[in-house]
């Protein structure tokens, strides 16, 4: 593996990290881009170039990166690379405005990587509470130019503009379709402010109020529907649903496993206690024995210097 550093003839990136203006004069060698950061399901020592074809188009498409716009392997490799260079670039705060509008479930400290990959899950096209910065970071990962003092209803423009008219009519046609669901099986919106996810089990140990104060509310049938279509809405809600009844099981099945624990621990502890109690009353029936023996002793020994001597 080469250590030297790519030549700067060899792939050329346009400036404002847009993967569309990417030019390759000619191919580079296999070993030239690294990437900026480990990812998820990557080994840091291990190139882009070196992954497999739909490995790389799979990672590609989690970095909101459309992998059927490249012609050969070597651009959606640098196409990933500059992506990840705009990723680092961004400001957290905004990343998060994006994740909190989304309502996408992400942990308080997650890493730039992984909040940007939550953000190209979201296809949601209603933008009423994002911020301008949000809308300044949503528009880059969707593969557009935005300045950073650009105002929010030309950002909203480029935003929809880029959608396209037939995925505008489908998008309005599965959100007619989910309010249909939604008002048929009665759901409430939920409402309520975003929470971000509880962190880690290494933070967090086994305390359940500090997981229940950090839980957020999931999306209503009408919003998976939108994004998602009927079929895809019915099947992950019935999925989620699954989830919180097999977690909720699991919980009821941990709580009996606890209760007989503690059951069996009582019962040990008094088993314990009765049989230090029965060493006790041995021990105290030997050194009374002891004593009387001894006392026997004593008399008898007396009494055979005293009345009966030699």
């Amino acid at each position: 593996m080469s250590g030297n550093p790519p030549n700067s003839e060899d792939v050329k990136l346009l400036p404002g990290g847009d993967e569309g203006a990417l030019a390759t004069t000619e191919a580079a060698p296999a070993a030239v881009i690294t990437p900026a950061t480990p990812s998820a399901g990557i080994a840091p020592h291990r190139q882009l170039s070196e992954l497999p074809k739909d490995e790389l188009e799979h990672l590609a498409e989690e970095y909101g990166v459309d992998p059927t716009r490249y012609r050969n392997r070597q651009a959606l490799v640098a196409a990933i690379h500059a992506r990840r260079q705009l990723i680092a670039s961004m400001d957290r705060e905004a990343m998060l405005d994006v994740i909190k509008w989304g309502r996408r479930p992400v942990t308080m400290n997650a890493s730039k990587e992984q909040i940007a990959q939550e953000i190209a899950r979201v296809r949601s096209m209603r933008f009423g509470g994002l911020s301008q910065r949000g809308l300044v970071v949503l528009a880059r990962l969707r593969g557009m130019p935005a300045t950073d003092d650009e105002p929010v209803p030309r950002l909203i423009r480029k935003l929809k503009r880029q959608e396209g008219f037939f995925s505008k009519l489908n998008r309005k046609r599965r959100a007619l379709l989910g309010s249909v669901v939604a008002k048929m099986i009665g759901e409430p919106d939920p409402g309520g402010d975003y929470q971000f996810l509880p962190p880690s089990q290494v933070q967090t140990g086994s305390d359940p109020t500090a997981a229940t104060a950090y839980a957020s509310r999931p999306a209503t049938i009408k919003e998976e529907i939108e994004e998602s279509g009927l079929i895809g809405g019915i099947a992950s809600r019935v999925k989620k649903t699954a989830d919180q009844y097999l977690n909720q099981k699991l919980d009821e099945i941990e709580a009996r496993i606890d209760r007989k624990l503690d059951e069996i621990d009582r019962r040990l502890a008094e088993w314990r206690d009765k049989e230090i109690a029965n060493r006790i009353r041995i021990l105290k029936i030997t050194l009374w024995a002891s004593v009387v023996v001894a006392a026997v002793s004593l008399i008898y020994s007396y009494v055979k210097v005293v009345f009966f001597p030699h």
